[in-house]
């Protein structure tokens, strides 16, 4: 998976299917869909999940303005993203670089 497919698809918004999870945890976080999608134009894959069912998925870093990133979750079947979940990361569960795992 690469991002840059996920950043083509995007650009259509009537292929962004907002999951009611991923909805709920946005507003409980305080996450926008612009927040979101700029997530994906900006940011790179840092994790990938090939045999998560129904289709495979990513964790996307990006990095929102000098002090402000957030990881998203999506899934895609390659014509349609869906946008999983997202949140900021932390120190707790991963290094300085908020990238790599503990």
């Amino acid at each position: 998976m690469k991002v840059e497919e996920l950043q083509d698809i995007v650009r259509n918004q009537d292929k962004i299917i907002w999951t009611a999870h991923g909805l709920r945890q946005m507003i409980k976080r305080e996450i926008s869909e612009k927040d979101v999608m700029k997530c994906i134009a900006v940011g790179e894959i840092i994790e990938e999940y090939p045999t998560d069912f129904p289709y495979p998925s990513c964790l996307i870093f990006g990095q929102l303005d000098k002090e402000n990133s957030i990881h998203v979750v999506v899934a895609t079947d390659g014509d349609f993203v869906w946008v999983i979940t997202a949140y900021r990361p932390d120190n707790y569960k991963f290094l300085d670089d908020l990238k790599t795992r503990r």
